[in-house]
């Protein structure tokens, strides 16, 4: 199947090209990782069941799932993972409209939990065929068991849910949480992340770099060496601190309270994002996301971020705490950064209960890529 991406294709690729000025070379390279605002044919979630780490909230944590769901698959398609499909299939058809629950696929398999980001294909497009890179997930350098997970990518793949090469880079330890890319031809990352003990621990900055270059053909490498969250598993993942978006712009978290235990390694982050210029050498646009307020459970700080949202086919949704006046201001803030989107709230309460936000839940796939 070859793939060709021109401005002609269809009506929402030819908004995308005017509307976040996307030139003919970067619609149609010869190999490229694509922004998550490129066009999509659907988005990955894996659900939550009685055996995953959920199992306490297990019905609180469902409903947040279902209203993903229902969000996703009313504006493309939806792959849902399961280790019970029937009972998945059965209580979204019971609720679902018809013409939304037709939206939504299935796939059988046992999995360890539920973190679809970080256990899904990163899709690279070429002039050929989208390739599917299955990385190795080793939960978040060896804090938690991934067996089950690690089969999810080669399961899919031969059972045909995808169009596309399959391409087996498991010896490289790599997470979709941790990489941005503005899709044509800069990647940011954290260090924290990549330069972490447990994950590639035998290679250097300088082979890592070249490994993200010649993996997703990208000329640059962005990286933030400040930021972090407490109560974050990841190692500080990139999309909980900061996201690329259209026209040269990142949005990002932004702590104001120089009593909060964050304020000095954001404000290290936001001056560090002040510095980096774009591939024309120019600042990037900044907006700041708010910090959201302090929120404890189990006697922990969970890692409440606004910067987890997820961009889909004409709209965007993020994470909502139960801070109207914090959710306001970011969904402004998102507002700003996505004009054409709707930006739809998502109540994530649940999720960070687990140390994640939605992004962490979900993976997308571009434009001919999920069958």
């Amino acid at each position: 199947m070859a793939l060709t991406y021109s401005k002609k294709e269809d009506d929402f690729v030819k908004t995308s090209t005017l509307k976040f000025n996307i030139v003919e070379d970067t619609v149609k390279p010869k190999r490229f990782l694509p922004a998550e605002w490129f066009p999509q044919s659907g988005v990955q979630l894996t659900w939550p069941n009685k055996d995953t780490d959920w199992n306490y909230i297990l019905d609180e944590v469902v409903d947040c799932y279902k209203k993903m769901a229902f969000n996703i698959a009313s504006r493309e398609r939806l792959l849902i993972v399961a280790a019970d499909v029937e009972s998945v299939r059965s209580e979204l058809s019971a609720t679902f409209p018809s013409h939304i629950f037709a939206n939504i696929t299935f796939a059988e398999m046992p999995i360890n939990d539920t973190w679809a980001r970080d256990h899904g294909f990163i899709t690279v497009i070429t002039d050929e065929s989208p390739l599917l890179m299955d990385y190795t997930f080793n939960g978040w350098g060896m804090k938690f068991a991934a067996n089950l997970d690690n089969q999810i990518n080669k399961t899919l793949y031969n059972k045909g849910f995808f169009w596309g090469k399959y391409c087996n880079n498991q010896d490289f330890i790599l997470e979709g949480g941790s990489i941005e890319s503005d899709g044509c031809g800069t990647l940011l990352v954290t260090s924290e992340c990549l330069l972490s003990e447990n994950r590639n621990s035998t290679l250097s900055k300088e082979l890592i770099e070249s490994r993200l270059k010649h993996d997703f053909s990208v000329d640059r490498v962005l990286w933030l060496d400040h930021g972090y969250l407490s109560g974050d598993d990841t190692d500080s993942h990139v999309d909980t601190l900061a996201r690329l978006c259209p026209n040269d712009t990142i949005a990002y978290v932004q702590c104001t309270d120089k009593d909060d235990e964050h304020f000095e390694e954001l404000s290290k982050m936001e001056e560090q994002l002040k510095q980096f210029k774009t591939s024309e050498g120019n600042p990037y646009r900044l907006l700041a996301l708010p910090m959201a307020d302090k929120i404890v459970f189990d006697g922990e700080r969970l890692p409440a971020t606004y910067a987890n949202f997820l961009i889909i086919n004409k709209a965007v949704l993020y994470p909502t705490y139960n801070q109207p006046e914090n959710d306001e201001k970011a969904k402004e803030v998102l507002q700003l950064a996505f004009p054409e989107h709707e930006i739809v709230g998502i109540d994530c309460t649940p999720l960070i209960k687990q140390h994640g936000s939605l992004h962490c839940c979900t993976m997308q796939f571009p434009k001919g890529v999920l069958k």
